[in-house]
């Protein structure tokens, strides 16, 4: 097993290995369908610092490490539609539990998302030197907390197929959602985490990256590096 593979597994026994890191979420049942791709590039305000900025994706990461609470950013969650499908190479972070927040970022960085307009698959970075492992399949689901639209990150390839995650855009470009582990008797809430794509790719840019990578593929090569405008 390689190194970064063994560090990544570290993180995961971390948060799976002890109960006590469990959160505590109420999943209420389904909703009507709030939209899939509802605006998102207004200013929300939830207050105590905790604010979206629909032109700072910094700003809004930052808020959502330090100054939304948990209940703040459930209804962060709730109150966003599934949005636009990430492209490309993602920086990630973990939101809560506390201690995640410490241990996660040496090793886990982001993620990087091989999709095209309706799904595909990711790839983690763990190290920083951003190495590429634990796959998960990527789609449109409903999401277990409110059953509106999101998009599903599901580990089934993986080592850990009981991991899955959720995401809905909440700002153009930012990310946000759950990790859940699917066992079999319940569903438990592992951690939340945010991330938001350099350059927000979008539209056409997302269409050029997507045939860059199809090219790169082509061409068997292994890496290939996507410098968008900031």
């Amino acid at each position: 097993m390689s190194t970064s593979r063994v560090l990544f597994t570290s993180t995961l026994v971390l948060a799976l290995g002890l109960p006590g890191l469990a959160l505590d979420i109420e999943i209420p049942r389904a909703t009507a369908d709030s939209g899939i791709d509802a605006q998102v590039d207004v200013t929300k305000d939830y207050g105590g610092g905790c604010v979206l900025y629909p032109d700072n994706r910094a700003a809004t990461i930052d808020a959502l490490r330090w100054r939304c609470s948990a209940e703040q950013q459930d209804a962060i969650f709730r109150d966003s539609a599934r949005g636009d499908i990430p492209v490309g190479v993602t920086n990630g972070w973990v939101t809560r539990p506390p201690i995640m927040q410490t241990l996660a970022p040496p090793l886990w960085i982001g993620k990087t998302f091989y999709t095209g307009p309706d799904g595909g698959y990711l790839m983690n970075r763990v190290t920083g030197a951003g190495i590429e492992i634990w796959q998960a399949d990527i789609y449109s689901a409903p999401a277990l907390t409110d059953g509106n639209p999101t998009w599903a990150l599901n580990y089934a390839p993986s080592p850990t197929p009981p991991v899955y995650d959720e995401i809905r855009e909440i700002t153009p470009g930012v990310w946000f959602g759950y990790s859940w582990w699917r066992g079999f008797f319940q569903t438990t809430l592992l951690l939340t985490f945010a991330g938001f794509a350099a350059g927000a790719l979008r539209g056409s840019s997302a269409a050029t990256w997507r045939s860059q990578l199809s090219s790169a593929r082509n061409c068997s090569i292994t890496s290939l590096i996507i410098q968008t405008a900031s």
